[in-house]
């Protein structure tokens, strides 16, 4: 017993989390430490969770349809993804900037931070608009639409791209509020607008109470209406008088060369990781599409779960993100070292958790999406795979909500580039069409993926080289 609770202390004592050489004063005592994580993360998790479980109640009021719709709208997602990828990048910038200036009690560059971040999505929203309506059949195509999903595919792509300054304008207020560490502004948005998403939903899809009978089309102006629900809600947060990040009419909207400048040198290298892992994962994505629609239908399913599980890890991380930056700008890096491991210890508790019921219940989530009896029963096979997977990547997620929150985000792009580009789609095609494993072959090669990706991350983090980086 005695030898147990050594081996407990040494691994969540905040007092073991720091090198000795490192410590700059005196470190957060261990309740003290873990609440703080805790009442950041919490709505965070709470927010990702539901925004997840929203969306897996979005795909299974699309499955009634049959699996071409679950494929159809499935299909969508890494071409969104890859569009998006530039304004992910900019709210990365945004997030690690403007929790620096919190740390360092620069509340008006904070707020040009996010100014100038909203100056620049527009002119980026107006091209990837017209871009991703110009290209939406071509994309459906490559993505591996077959004759029975490409057209409802292209429909619902080309009206989620009419509401892409919705959902922009919202992520960018909200990871600047991330930044200042107020997820419960960042939780009450996405959570209203996957309400709405929902509802509209139910009253579109199937035509119900008067409304009409709409189908895949009818989930993608649902979603559409959520994302204007929650830019609004968004831009509320920041317009009242007392936010820290309040914007006006009144303030200079011009551009900001030094800001500009900061936000690109963080930005930047997201840009490249962004690009790189959707382009990763649009490639594995077409790859498993190949497979034939039921197949790609049982591997959405379970990716469904994946997003679940993704969304505890990501939800943690941007409470690390915020801490470790808003610590940097403080001058306490031993504490931004010590908040980022907490964050990891809570990523692997929730994970195991996650391995567990995800493995014991494989059989009976498929039901909640589809009921063809053979789809069902290649979901509960990778599902299984799933549940190895979550310890892995849920500490891997958080590992690089630290990094990027020091912004090291070159590194993070580089270790992007190399699995999630890279290594991934080749191994699936190793996996699938040469040794003939089929759709757990898939699977097995994001399990590699993962545990390199893994190695890469805790490797930068433990030398600790992005506790000096200037931002």
């Amino acid at each position: 017993m005695n030898v147990a609770h050594k081996l407990f202390s040494r691994i969540f004592s905040t007092q073991f989390m720091v090198n000795d050489k490192l410590k700059r004063g005196e470190i957060t005592p261990n309740r003290e430490a873990y609440r703080t994580v805790l009442w950041m993360a919490l709505p965070a998790v709470a927010e990702m969770v539901s925004v997840a479980v929203i969306g897996m109640a979005d795909t299974a009021m699309v499955g009634v349809l049959g699996d071409y719709a679950v494929a159809a709208v499935g299909l969508t997602a890494q071409p969104r993804m890859i569009f998006l990828s530039l304004i992910f990048a900019l709210n990365v910038g945004v997030t690690a900037i403007v929790s620096r200036r919190k740390g360092e009690g620069d509340q008006d560059s904070a707020r040009l931070c996010l100014r100038q971040a909203l100056v620049v999505e527009l002119a980026l929203v107006l091209i990837l608009t017209v871009a991703s309506l110009l290209l939406s059949k071509w994309l459906m195509g490559v993505a591996g639409a077959e004759a029975d999903t490409i057209a409802p595919a292209t429909e619902y792509f080309r009206i989620l791209s009419c509401g892409l300054l919705f959902n922009a304008v919202s992520m960018t207020i909200c990871g600047a509020q991330r930044g200042i560490g107020n997820t419960r502004i960042t939780m009450t948005v996405n959570l209203t607008a996957n309400l709405v998403n929902v509802v509209f939903n139910f009253l579109l899809i199937g035509g119900n109470f008067g409304f009409p009978r709409l189908g895949v089309a009818g989930a993608a102006i649902a979603t559409v209406m959520g994302y204007a629900v929650g830019m609004a809600l968004a831009i509320r947060s920041v317009v009242i008088k007392d936010s820290y990040l309040r914007i006006s009419k009144k303030d200079d909207w011009k551009l900001n060369k030094p800001m500009l400048k900061s936000i690109t040198k963080i930005g930047g290298n997201s840009v490249l990781e962004q690009i790189v892992m959707r382009v990763g994962f649009f490639s594995y994505a077409a790859i498993v599409a190949r497979l034939g629609t039921a197949s790609y239908a049982a591997h959405l399913i379970a990716m469904q779960l994946m997003n679940l599980s993704f969304t505890f890890a990501d939800g943690i991380a941007a409470a690390s993100t915020s801490l470790v930056g808003q610590n940097l700008g403080k001058k306490r890096p031993d504490l931004s070292i010590m908040y980022g491991k907490i964050g990891q210890r809570f990523a692997l508790v929730i994970s195991i958790v996650l391995c567990i019921v995800s493995i014991t219940g494989r059989a009976v989530f498929p039901t909640l999406f589809t009921k063809e009896l053979a789809t069902i029963a290649a979901a509960a096979e990778v599902i299984f795979i799933l549940g190895l997977i979550q310890p892995i990547q849920t500490t891997q997620i958080v590992m690089a909500g630290s990094l990027r929150g020091a912004g090291d985000t070159r590194f993070v792009a580089i270790t992007m580039l190399f699995t999630a580009a890279l290594l991934r789609p080749s191994v699936s095609l190793l996996f699938i069409y040469v040794l003939g494993w089929g759709l757990p072959g898939a699977w097995y090669a994001v399990i590699v993926d993962q545990c390199i990706r893994l190695f890469l991350l805790y490797r930068r983090f433990s030398q600790g080289k992005w506790i000096s980086i200037k931002v």
